[in-house]
């Protein structure tokens, strides 16, 4: 039995626990990232098709839409789908075409609504009229290297039924921005090439490099509205048919500029609402995946000053431990970040806390409800 005097005893322990998870979390992605990577199984030189859903205009459209006709690959062909006839980023676009006329290129105007998600409902008819078997799905706000497409052919393998690429903050203007780089990079980007190390790869809608003859074998595009999210339901799909989801070995920067508050509040907790619908057994657990939180909780329980140092000087090991990870993986490095650190993990408890209490979430303006579909996707 336990009694109430072993409590303090628990929590150190659990806290002690929850630091080296955190700590080889760290050291797996840290040796996965920018790593030698085995010969790919990419056909060399095969025609691809990229694929870019728009909607709206930002501060850095201009500049992550043109990257993708600056790409060094001899072979591809651009399609830009836009919803809406009168979306304010259809001019930009037709002015990137003007201005590289030696890319193949074309705007698809209109969607095909299979979901109540609009960037799926948006990609439909661009995947139709795709006229090559290697296709991209890219969001707008990715900033591609001219290296984009060999990025992700080099992570393809005979077993691999998806590619794709993490976002990572970049460019932040104000401490908010500096958050959700903290958000995106050190944490969630962190989780995924550790958990994508161990053999359970995630899909990420950012980038994703597919096959049209595998999709199309497992329904199609149109197989992905099986989730609210469709990285979730590639991830399931990709499972089920017994492939694996891959993760290129340098993710893309996605510049943010100035962010607000209510701006990182409402997208976490979005995306923290879809993982908990799509795959609660592994969010369950995501409250404790900013290292604060426990720490602090133990040593006010704990109560002795030797306990808080200790726990503190965990907390800075962990905290070391997401530098260098930034560090190794050429991500964004600031002094402010240990301040993005801390604000990152106190908010972490609200947002799981929250993302438990509705399941509906508001994306672009559109009301979504979140729940899977049967019969769309085989179980994962």
């Amino acid at each position: 039995m336990i009694s109430a005097q072993d409590g303090p005893l628990l929590a150190l322990v659990a806290c002690l626990a929850m630091v080296l998870v955190h700590l080889g979390s760290l050291a797996l992605a840290g040796m996965r990232l920018r790593r030698a990577m085995p010969r790919s199984a990419f056909p060399e030189g095969a025609p691809v098709s990229l694929i870019r859903p728009v909607c709206g205009l930002e501060r850095f459209s201009e500049e992550t839409l043109e990257s993708g006709f600056r790409l060094h690959y001899s072979d591809y062909e651009l399609i830009f789908c836009v919803a809406d006839a009168g979306d304010p980023v259809l001019p930009l676009v037709r002015r990137l075409i003007a201005r590289h006329p030696r890319i193949r290129s074309r705007i698809i105007v209109g969607e095909e609504r299979v979901s109540d998600n609009p960037k799926l409902n948006n990609c439909v008819r661009g995947w139709d009229a795709a006229a090559h078997d290697w296709i991209v799905l890219a969001d707008s706000n990715v900033l591609m290297p001219p290296d984009y497409l060999q990025t992700l052919q080099a992570a393809w393998r005979p077993d691999t039924g998806l590619v794709c690429a993490t976002p990572i903050g970049a460019r932040p203007d104000n401490f908010w921005a500096l958050v959700e780089c903290a958000f995106l990079n050190t944490l969630q980007a962190r989780w995924q090439y550790a958990a994508e190390s161990i053999g359970i790869g995630f899909a990420q809608g950012k980038s994703m490099l597919w096959h049209r003859p595998f999709l199309d074998s497992q329904g199609g595009i149109r197989a992905l509205a099986a989730e609210i999210a469709e990285d979730a339901a590639a991830t399931k799909l990709v499972r089920a048919a017994g492939k694996r989801v891959n993760l290129v070995a340098a993710p893309f920067a996605q510049p943010l500029g100035h962010r607000t508050y209510g701006e990182i509040w409402s997208r976490q907790l979005r995306w923290a609402r879809l993982r908990r619908v799509t795959f609660a057994l592994f969010f369950a657990p995501e409250i404790a995946s900013g290292v604060l939180l426990p720490c602090l909780a133990t040593a006010l329980y704990v109560s002795t000053e030797d306990v808080t140092l200790g726990l503190a000087a965990l907390v800075a090991v962990v905290y070391a431990g997401e530098y260098a990870l930034a560090l190794r993986a050429g991500w964004l490095r600031s002094p402010a970040l240990l301040a993005a650190f801390i604000v990152r993990d106190l908010l972490i408890p609200f947002v799981w806390g929250f993302a438990w209490l509705r399941s509906d979430v508001v994306w672009r303006g559109n009301a979504m409800a979140i729940e899977t579909k049967p019969g769309r996707v085989k179980a994962a």
